[in-house]
């Protein structure tokens, strides 16, 4: 069968439409859906508040609901609950239509769930507009509270950037970064801690955040016949500029300023095109001090973020509570303390025996 003129180029313009109308009818149902929660979780609230309504008539509200659409998920008691829970918790039908009918139902599960504060359950709803998180995405990024740690690194991007660009780039650094996939590696060689990212790699730009394209671990650049190995090289595809992370298992020292200036210059000048914006480079070290780190960065001409990385989040405790919680020292010795009292009251009862 012969096929007619243009009809290739036809074809793929009506499948991509389909496939447009496909996402749009998707979104809009989504985002009735959405509405529709909202208004049953009012109408549970008004009636709880007006008439009084107890714990058991969600139950019989569950019943009859599923009895009259027994075509349609969502209503059992459990569920109901939830959407009385999502009505408390944004009681203005405006933010509901323009921002949160956009997230999936179970996207919003997890906020009322895992984070208590309206402002930061917005933020997170807007990172995953932006982003496309999934909800096992959302609930990571929750566990390890990224809105805490987003564009908290120390840089001297205002100083080295255009002001266009500079809160674009803080934005992408976050600190301090939770490495708390690492598995075995220890967390005090380097070379591991870089090959375990490496091998983790998938978690480890989910960390880093939207943007970052690997580009490789331990990359040779020729200087004068002297090879400078970058740690890990990237490329970010909105900032349109490699981005060069050196990984220190010590504490900041002002050195590896110099050490990490001299790699974006090697990059710069043997990788980088023409079209991309000049390197940026992030420095991850186990500890640092502010003041000492901005001492390093003052008057530097090349852009240059400095973090800490952590294998688990222990400085997101809240400040009053640090000093209350038992160090591991602490508890070795106290459990110390407790054998040896149990082993002396063993030998106490069994010199008790052996005299009776």
């Amino acid at each position: 069968m012969a096929i007619e003129k243009g009809y290739g180029r036809a074809l793929a313009a009506i499948k991509a439409r389909i496939r447009q109308e496909r996402v749009r009818v998707v979104l809009h149902a989504n985002r009735s859906l959405i509405l529709l929660y909202w208004d049953i979780g009012r109408a549970i609230l008004g009636r709880q508040g007006e008439q009084g309504w107890g714990a058991r008539v969600i139950d019989r509200l569950s019943h009859d609901l599923q009895d009259a659409f027994p075509d349609m998920r969502g209503f059992s008691p459990r569920n109901l609950k939830y959407m009385r829970a999502f009505a408390a918790a944004w009681p203005d039908r405006p933010i509901v239509q323009e921002l949160l009918a956009q997230l999936p139902w179970y996207h919003q599960i997890t906020l009322l769930e895992r984070v208590d504060q309206r402002a930061h359950r917005i933020w997170y709803a807007h990172q995953v507009i932006e982003h496309g998180w999934s909800q096992g995405t959302l609930a990571a990024q929750i566990r390890g509270r990224i809105h805490a740690r987003q564009g908290r690194a120390i840089t001297n991007f205002a100083a080295t950037l255009p002001p266009s660009e500079s809160d674009l780039a803080a934005q992408a650094f976050k600190d301090p970064y939770l490495f708390d996939f690492l598995g075995t590696a220890d967390a005090r060689r380097e070379r591991d801690v870089e090959q375990a990212l490496v091998d983790h790699i998938q978690r480890f730009l989910i960390e880093l955040g939207s943007g970052f394209a690997f580009v490789g671990r331990q990359v040779p650049i020729d200087a004068d016949g002297h090879e400078l190995r970058v740690d890990l090289l990237f490329y970010h595809l909105r900032l349109r500029r490699y981005v060069v992370i050196e990984l220190k298992a010590v504490p900041f020292d002002p050195a590896f300023v110099g050490q990490l200036n001299a790699y974006l210059s090697a990059v710069d000048d043997k990788l980088r095109h023409p079209a991309d914006q000049p390197t940026i480079g992030l420095l991850l070290c186990r500890t640092k001090s502010k003041l000492v780190v901005e001492y390093a960065l003052r008057s530097l001409a090349r852009p240059i973020g400095v973090a800490a990385w952590e294998t688990q989040l222990v400085h997101a405790l809240p400040r009053e509570l640090r000093g209350s919680l038992p160090t591991i020292a602490q508890i070795e010795r106290e459990l110390g303390r407790r054998t040896g009292r149990r082993n002396a009251a063993g030998n106490a009862r069994s010199a008790k025996r052996r005299v009776t």
